[in-house]
């Protein structure tokens, strides 16, 4: 477990040396057991990504009720009817990429009396296979959820196409966020979080390039 550290430590420097802005490091743990995260929590790690609703819960739930301070960020494609469990859960959503989806947000926290913060998630190579929202309808889609919703839209959200150079699409990303004046950028994962970083990236999900490869 000394690796983990180890290997967190240096992605933490890396972030420091190539940005200006602070660099949230979210630590994807989606499929790691605890044994794995805890080295992290023990060093005051706070930010930590999911992709699955039941494994979220198993995992994490009495972690959460003894540390407060713990914020959650579900990073993976979020279903209408697990959004109960989700605002219950999760601090952070990055897949925010459809009215429907946005509106049931709404619902459940005002229901819940909880405000989360949200990553709209652009589909930046107009990819058939990929979510997210259009890049024609991300402007309409904003305003829907920011004015209409009032939902806390902090910044964009993006995967780019695999095999081809980033950049291009991180800097496309950068630029729909100023248009929109949103202040945060989630894109960078474990093969190109330095070229995100340098693109202005301002929060990094990170997984094998700490936790090491999954089974």
């Amino acid at each position: 477990m000394i690796e983990i550290i180890e290997r967190y430590n240096k992605i933490n420097k890396e972030a420091k040396e190539l940005s200006v802005n602070k660099v949230t490091l979210v630590a994807i743990s989606k499929s790691f057991s605890l044994n794995y995260i805890k080295p992290l929590i023990d060093i005051g790690h706070l930010h930590f990504g999911e992709n699955k609703i039941q494994e979220t819960f198993v995992k994490w739930s009495e972690t959460i009720s003894k540390n407060l301070n713990i914020q959650l960020h579900m990073v993976g494609r979020l279903q209408s009817n697990k959004v109960s469990e989700a605002v219950n859960l999760f601090s952070y959503i990055h897949s925010l990429d459809n009215e429907k989806l946005a509106f049931h947000l709404f619902e459940k926290e005002k229901e819940y009396g909880k405000k989360l913060k949200y990553f709209i998630q652009i589909n930046i190579g107009e990819e058939n296979q990929k979510s997210g929202i259009s890049i024609a309808n991300f402007s309409s889609f904003v305003d829907f959820c920011l004015k209409e919703l009032k939902l806390n839209v902090v910044g964009l959200m993006c995967i780019p196409p695999i095999n081809i150079d980033p950049r291009k699409y991180f800097n496309q990303l950068k630029k729909m966020a100023n248009q929109e004046k949103l202040s945060e950028l989630s894109m960078g994962m474990s093969n190109d979080y330095k070229i995100a970083i340098e693109s202005g990236s301002t929060f990094i999900r990170i997984g094998s390039a700490i936790f090491g490869n999954r089974d």
